[in-house]
């Protein structure tokens, strides 16, 4: 399953979310560090749902860039 991830720039690294896994975030100093830490995160977060015996949710959300040029 794949999951839609925000990566967004912060004053002093970068930081990531998953907007269909509540809490699933994770930092890095770089973009390639941050995919990283948030690939473990969603692994991580979906064990611990497992292991709690709640549903894992499905990926809802979509990603869609749009053009501002005129």
């Amino acid at each position: 399953m794949k999951y839609a991830v925000v990566i967004e720039k912060t004053p002093s690294n970068y930081s990531a979310f998953v907007p269909d896994l509540p809490g699933c975030v994770a930092t890095g100093d770089s973009i390639a560090e941050v995919e990283s830490e948030i690939s473990a995160a969603i692994r991580f977060h979906l064990d611990g749902l497992r292991d709690d015996g709640l549903p894992i949710p499905a990926a809802s959300c979509q990603v869609h860039y749009v053009d501002t040029a005129a």
